[in-house]
């Protein structure tokens, strides 16, 4: 049967609306009896999302839409399903880590060096953000061979990113991936070194590597620019100085900026490689941020469905939607991102079936069908 939802649009700052919500049936349901059994998003019954209501004071990054998809959108959907995510995902995986591996040989300062390497090839890394840079440049047209360089930059900034937030004094965290974090291998001094290194190397990498012939130097500023934008005091940097100074009312806002940026910039970078049409980078900008926090949500709702009943010792409680409003709640959140992330694809279904990856980041976010890190192995 096919999949029909009213759907619910993400505004970055707002939830127009504080009325209980009910269910029909569908992904609440799901998410509450989840046994880490694969999920099948087309078969899903229709769904009537009401709204929930709020904590005093709390603001949440929801407001409403009523758009529904046309019979090509739900055809393109459909074929989405079985899209063969695993193979193309692996396959990409293989071709960015040998093109990162390339791009950070060991020189002088060696230490430094290694240290870039250990969190920027990390075993376990999925490569979301290149792997979707690739997906939407190609999605106009553009070749791997433009989308190459700045899919490693991004990789680069997104362990940066990664090794800065799990020093002692931001997250604090020992391990990452189930390895032990950058510092605590080489220490704090060089972790944060190294994490200053990958950003500017980034954007050597971009300038130095991408094919004129492919990109103009137009679009390659954009890029540059974008990424910018992402890290810096506006963007990722924001969601960090919230997740260390907000409280629960700041929840929206830190997986809008921690989570939202990096899947919102990879496909926002793909496109401008490509040289997507204004109104189209906007789309992708408005699709990539619902993916990346609907990843995160779904990352939390499965962290905590398989603690131990009790454990309530779980780090930054207060940070996550599943903290702050339960599992229950957290699920209807995701209903609406992912929603609002297949409405946005919606508006590629010209480009047919080059459109299918980018749908079945949604739908994996969602079923987690196969285990990346172990299927690249």
């Amino acid at each position: 049967m096919p999949y029909s939802v009213q759907s619910h649009a993400i505004s970055h700052y707002h939830l127009i609306t504080t009325t209980p919500f009910s269910y029909r049936s569908g992904i609440k349901y799901f998410f509450l009896k989840l046994k880490m059994a694969p999920f099948t998003i087309s078969t899903l019954p229709s769904l009537r999302i009401g709204h929930f209501r709020k904590p005093p004071n709390c603001i949440l990054p929801i407001h409403c839409s009523t758009a529904a998809p046309s019979p090509s959108s739900v055809s393109i959907r459909s074929k989405a399903v079985h899209f063969d995510l695993k193979t193309y995902w692996t396959s990409l995986m293989v071709q960015i880590n040998e093109k990162l591996d390339e791009a950070i040989p060991v020189q002088f300062p060696q230490q430094i060096y290694e240290g870039m390497r250990y969190s920027a090839l990390a075993k376990g890394a999925k490569r979301s953000p290149p792997v979707m840079c690739i997906s939407a440049c190609e999605l106009f047209g553009g070749s791997r061979l433009a989308a190459f360089p700045t899919a490693c930059a991004l990789e680069m900034v997104h362990a940066a990113s990664l090794i800065h937030d799990d020093l002692p004094c931001m997250d604090d965290s020992l391990s990452r991936r189930g390895q032990p974090s950058n510092h605590a291998v080489y220490g704090v001094d060089m972790a944060i070194l190294a994490g200053d290194a990958l950003f500017p190397l980034g954007f050597q990498h971009i300038v130095s590597h991408t094919p004129s012939d492919l990109v103009p130097e137009s679009r390659l500023l954009r890029v540059i620019a974008e990424i910018a934008r992402c890290v810096g005091s506006t963007g990722m940097a924001a969601g960090q100085f919230l997740d260390l100074e907000g409280g629960p009312n700041a929840v929206g806002l830190i997986q809008d900026k921690k989570f939202g940026e990096m899947a919102e910039c990879s496909a926002v970078c793909g496109g401008l490689l490509a040289g997507a049409e204004d109104d189209e980078i906007e789309r992708l900008r408005r699709y990539g941020r619902a993916v990346g926090v609907l990843y995160a949500i779904v990352d939390d709702i499965l962290d905590a469905r398989l603690k131990p009943e009790g454990d309530n010792e779980r780090k930054n409680i207060g940070k996550s939607y599943v903290g702050v409003y339960g599992i229950e709640k957290a699920a209807e959140v995701a209903e609406e991102l992912r929603a609002k992330a297949l409405e946005e694809l919606d508006g590629f279904e010209k480009y047919g079936d080059q459109v299918l990856p980018l749908y079945s980041f949604v739908n994996y976010a969602i079923d987690r069908s196969f285990n990346v890190d172990e299927a690249s192995g």
